[in-house]
């Protein structure tokens, strides 16, 4: 008979490494149908269902682990994980289980390795180095492994004694081999580093994936938390059990050293009630290794019972025995839980994304579209405006500027012609004029030629920045540099002549008047009438006449060259403002078409980009809907598999639902997300 405290080898001798799953593995927890045929048990169907839908969404790291899980629920084996803070008493604990110094319980060093403790027919020892699988293999298989039999006394690490190192990308543990009833039975231990949770004392942001990584390295089924009664469950603690129960069923929290802690009784209460207060579905039971080790050596079942071991060993069994029923309900409900609401936040969130209406590429371009048409129905606006008010200013800048001019160039031939007799110097007149003339023309062309210039270039910059939108308007411009050979020369003007016979009446007719008044004035004093006196007066009186004749007749010669010079600049100055006048509204007429042809093409692209863009929109609505709909499809199936996990974790009996999973309504789509 073998002892409570599990003492001595058996004859059963399983395995010494884990299962492999392939893919197909014999249903070993199925029951048979009418036909004697064996049926699939639902928790196996539900997962099988949760790793297709992984697969059509395209998680196949998901997929591969719930393969791993999926062989380790139809492996018989029990894999226990244990696992806790450096010198709480997790070697020592597996020692007492076993009553074999399996770990290391030095006070110096600790073991750095993760060890899996397993039955064997003799003690033995592995060490087993996991390479990194090949890039590309992507077929769900394990890494290679490298096994090396080891001396047991090489695995226990001495004060400065070697240790296995890993190579790159390598993942190195041990496997030990011992012969234990307990063991036998199908349960494997495994302890983890404690240098993988050496901050149990405050919460760590990566806890969960710590503990998701080591359960999928170690291919764990349920797990052992050790804790020092003299402590208690830190927060860090609480939170390391929070993962822990995330992902797996019946973990058990081992409160070690009762032997030495005085109030582990309180310590006990304190932790039960911790865990209720945060949802946590975990067992405490307190343990002391030493009176364990003590009751085996000499064989006290009163202090093996006192030890607290025997209830944990109950309850590993008690696990073991439900692996394939209600152990293994709860722990796909569990993995279906994580995996559904994972899946599940994905989809919501691109659900989200749709629903909100997002910009999208074709509905950014739409409404760039609306809004290059809407700036355009405003350029178009501000362009004839400015068109207008540009040619009306410019029309009155030259209109003054060509009277200005006109007005400054009659004063300077009036007085020209004030000094000199057109008569003689009519010729100095002429090429004068006719140089100002072309002179005030070229200038005014050049002036203006700018001017339209810089016109037509603000003017259509109100639409448009491309240089040729105003070609034609420059080379309409360049036809005014051309005007002033339009400037004609003057006409001589008729001049009246002063002749000799017109000087010999004038001097005689002055003369008479003369001779006869101051012959009057001679004869009273006794003179004749003709007398020297009087002949001489008659001379001057006819030499003044000459002269005053002849100055009329250069002032009527001077006022009628005023006149034809007037007439002549008046006739200048009106052709060349209505050529100019001509010019500039050929200006407007050309640049007002060519900005009207630009703005159409405009007009025509935008509105062609956006019934492009309205198409495109469109279109896109139509597969955002559809895909809107597909996925609001594919979380009602996930609803409908969350509802199966939890039926199928009520059917296991109390309690109906694990921690963590939300009762009363299932998993739905409600209001465009999942609930």
């Amino acid at each position: 008979m073998i002892a409570p405290w599990e003492a001595g080898p058996t004859t059963d001798v399983r395995p010494a490494s884990p299962r492999r799953w392939e893919g197909a593995e014999t249903d070993v927890f199925s029951t048979p149908d009418a036909l004697g045929a064996p049926m699939a048990p639902r928790w196996l169907d539900l997962l099988d269902e949760i790793t297709r839908i992984c697969s059509a969404h395209g998680r196949s790291d998901l997929g591969r682990g719930l393969g791993q899980r999926r062989a380790q629920l139809l492996d018989p084996q029990l894999r226990v994980l244990v696992l806790g803070a450096a010198k709480h008493g997790k070697s020592q604990l597996i020692n007492a289980l076993l009553n074999a110094p399996v770990c290391p319980v030095n006070d110096g060093v600790s073991s750095a390795l993760t060890t899996v403790v397993q039955h064997a027919a003799a003690p033995s020892a592995v060490l087993v180095r996991q390479a990194p699988a090949r890039a590309g293999a992507g077929d769900g298989r394990q890494p290679s492994e490298t096994r090396s039999p080891v001396p047991l006394d090489r695995l226990v690490p001495r004060p400065g004694g070697p240790e296995p190192t890993p190579g790159p990308g390598e993942r190195i543990y041990a496997e030990i081999g011992v012969p234990r009833s307990l063991l036998a039975a199908g349960i494997a231990l495994i302890e983890a580093p404690a240098a993988t949770f050496e901050a149990v004392d405050r919460p760590a942001p990566d806890t969960a994936a710590t503990v998701a990584d080591l359960a999928a390295f170690t291919r764990a089924d349920t797990a052992v938390l050790v804790c020092e009664a003299s402590t208690g469950l830190s927060r860090g603690t609480l939170a390391l059990l929070s993962a822990l129960t995330a992902g797996f069923s019946d973990v058990v929290v081992a409160l070690t050293k009762t032997d030495i802690a005085v109030r582990w009784r309180e310590v006990l209460r304190r932790s039960q009630r911790s865990l209720a207060d945060a949802g946590i579905a975990a067992r405490v039971i307190p343990v002391s290794a030493a009176l364990r080790l003590r009751a085996a050596a000499t064989g006290d079942p009163e202090l093996n019972r006192e030890s607290g071991f025997p209830e944990l060993i109950t309850a590993l069994r008690a696990t073991l025995a439900s692996k394939g029923d209600r152990f293994a309900r709860y722990t796909v409900t569990l993995v279906g839980r994580s995996v559904v609401q994972e899946l599940a936040a994905s989809l919501n969130q691109e659900l989200a994304t749709l629903t909100r209406g997002e910009d999208t590429d074709a509905m950014s371009r739409l409404r760039a579209a609306q809004r290059r048409g809407d700036e355009l129905r405003r350029c178009t606006v501000r362009w004839q405006n400015a068109l207008a008010d540009e040619v009306a200013d410019l029309l009155s800048d030259v209109e003054y500027e060509l009277r200005d001019a006109a007005r400054v160039m009659l004063r300077r031939v009036d007085g020209m012609l004030d000094e000199i007799d057109p008569a003689r110097r009519w010729r100095d007149v002429d090429e004068w004029l006719n140089g100002a003339l072309v002179d005030a023309a070229e200038e005014t062309c050049t002036s203006l030629v700018d001017r339209v210039d810089a016109l037509a270039e603000r003017v259509s910059r109100q639409l448009t920045d491309d240089p040729d939108a105003r070609s034609a308007v420059l080379w309409i411009a360049e036809r005014l540099r051309r005007l002033p050979d339009r400037v004609t020369p003057i006409d001589r003007p008729a001049a009246e002549r002063f002749t000799v016979s017109q000087r010999v009446f004038s001097g005689l007719r002055g003369s008479y008047g003369g001779v006869l008044m101051f012959g009057l004035v001679t004869s009273l004093a006794g003179q004749p009438l003709i007398n020297p006196l009087s002949l001489g007066a008659g001379a001057v009186f006819g030499g003044k006449t000459i002269f005053d004749d002849g100055r009329s007749v250069r002032r009527r010669r001077q006022a009628v060259a005023k006149a034809a010079v007037q007439r002549h600049i008046d006739d200048v100055f009106l052709r060349l403002g209505k050529d100019v006048r001509d010019a500039v509204r050929h200006v407007q007429r050309t640049l007002r078409d060519q900005l009207a042809t630009l703005t159409e093409e405009l007009q025509e692209s935008i509105v062609e980009s956006a019934r492009t863009a309205k198409q495109a929109a469109d279109s896109e609505a139509a597969v955002r809907e559809h895909r809107a709909q597909r996925i609001r499809r594919e979380l009602m199936r996930l609803g409908g598999v969350y509802e199966q996990a939890r039926e199928l974790s009520a059917a296991a009996g109390s309690p109906a639902v694990p921690p963590g999973m939300p009762p009363g309504a299932p998993l739905a789509v409600r209001g465009g997300a999942m609930s």
